[in-house]
């Protein structure tokens, strides 16, 4: 039996387990802390679950944030609301500075047990699907915490602990039950050091990429643009379905007729004249494996970069396709979450699903930055709204893609706005490495 994992439990000693653990994977997992550790139990200072209440995308009533606003291991800005939620519920769930945020259900196990920490006071609750930990100082602080969740250490009590049925969970009360280690006092500050100089290379990397996208819409005269809100305009059927093929009344609205008259009073290109654009493929969920060519789908994708997929594709079958994005190739997702845009700052060895279209600059009037920064800017979301709307799931056909106008400006100010761009990635970069510093700090505190 050399080799395997194997051990021998007697049957009391699951039965003293509270949800009589069964699993071989729970018994034979190894504990590699040198270190002294506590229970999760211990630790808590405070903890509460979010709201279940039914959010919207109008913005109406408060902000609520969700797993999808993660941004690395900080939390973003919320995209979805809640106008049914009252004042003193709001407020009682309102995220404050230290406070952590762990992932609690997903039909994605890897994603279960995520955690991110809130460095500074918001305005925002927070969706049911997350719990919110407010761990004793005095034991361990919250960045150190969400460093050790976020070790490989930290992955495997989450997973140890986890209950999986039709979706894995992990709840408060399996938190209380994970082992946590007992790190020095100058280890915590060190990680809540890194952590929180990290956040403060983030927020600048922020404001950098908004001070680009102020450059090109005050360039382009958008920067005050308020689109009309009527949803009736009146066409004849030789304005409309001849000359467009579409009798959809969203597609017509006037303000996309105002986004693209506004437009062409600067100087424009098509966007097939401006990229190449290829297709990538979509083998299907029979081909999804466990280790390989690492898979690339719109879930990893954000104007911000590309996460951690778990899903692979077979090294044999896809492994000599030509699909790899190369550096300062575009990715744009033409399906679901349409129009993100993301350029590559190198070659990578992953292939991309067919939601994702490839593109490469060939004009050399146009710099990729500043190409991906409209493509992220409003001008091109309300062309991909006016075109892949009218349907329940989007899709933004690549011969709409085609037609998209973007502006042409002067060289020296896609330049300047390209500088900026770089200059933001290059502190997220920094960031990302800080953040992985406290990781492994966390890793070699664990193995002694």
């Amino acid at each position: 039996m050399e080799g395997h994992r194997v051990k021998e439990i007697d049957i009391f000693e699951c039965l003293q387990q509270k949800d009589l653990r069964l699993e071989a994977d729970f018994w034979t997992q190894k504990n590699h802390s040198t270190i002294e550790t506590i229970k999760g139990s211990e630790i808590i200072d405070f903890v509460q679950y979010g709201t279940s209440k039914e959010l919207n995308e109008e913005n109406l009533g408060f902000p609520i944030l969700r797993l999808n606003e993660f941004n690395g291991r900080f939390i973003g800005v919320p995209c979805k609301y809640c106008n049914i939620l009252s004042k003193d519920e709001f407020e009682s769930l309102i995220l404050k500075k230290d406070d952590v945020l762990i992932c609690r259900t997903n039909g994605n196990p890897n994603l279960v047990g995520r955690t991110a920490l809130v460095a500074e006071d918001t305005e925002f609750a927070y969706a049911s699907y997350l719990f919110k930990i407010r761990p004793k100082t005095d034991i361990i602080n919250s960045a150190t915490l969400v460093a050790f969740l976020s070790s490989k250490y930290g992955r495997k009590e989450i997973d140890k602990y986890s209950m999986t049925s039709n979706q894995t969970n992990f709840s408060p009360a399996k938190f209380r039950e994970i082992d946590i280690p007992l790190f020095s006092s100058q280890i915590n500050n060190d990680i809540e050091k890194l952590y929180y100089t990290a956040f403060g290379k983030l927020k600048l990397s922020e404001n950098i990429y908004r001070q680009a996208e102020e450059l090109l819409l005050e360039t382009i005269g958008l920067k005050d643009f308020n689109p009309s809100q009527e949803k009736v305009n009146v066409k004849s059927f030789k304005e409309s379905f001849l000359e467009t093929g579409r009798l959809d009344a969203e597609y017509y609205q006037p303000k996309y007729e105002e986004l693209i008259k506004h437009i062409e009073t600067f100087e424009t290109e098509r966007l097939s004249k401006i990229l190449c654009i290829k297709k990538s493929i979509e083998p299907g969920s029979d081909a999804y494996e466990t280790e390989g060519i690492p898979f690339i789908r719109v879930a990893n994708l954000s104007k911000f970069g590309l996460t951690d997929t778990d899903i692979y594709l077979d090294k044999v079958k896809f492994g000599n396709l030509d699909l790899k994005p190369k550096k300062d190739t575009i990715l744009l997702s033409k399906d679901g979450s349409v129009g993100i845009a993301y350029k590559i700052e190198q070659d990578l060895d992953v292939i991309t699903s067919g939601a994702l279209l490839h593109l490469t600059v060939k004009n050399k009037d146009f710099l990729p930055d500043y190409v991906t920064l409209v493509l992220n800017s409003e001008v091109v979301k309300m062309q991909a709204e006016r075109d892949a709307g009218g349907s329940i799931i989007q899709h933004w056909k690549p011969s709409e893609i085609e037609q998209v106008i973007i502006p042409k400006i002067p060289m020296s100010t896609q330049q300047q706005i390209s500088a900026l761009i770089q200059e933001s990635f290059a502190l997220r970069k920094e960031s990302e490495r800080l953040l992985v510093e406290a990781k492994e700090m966390v890793e070699r505190e664990i193995e002694g």
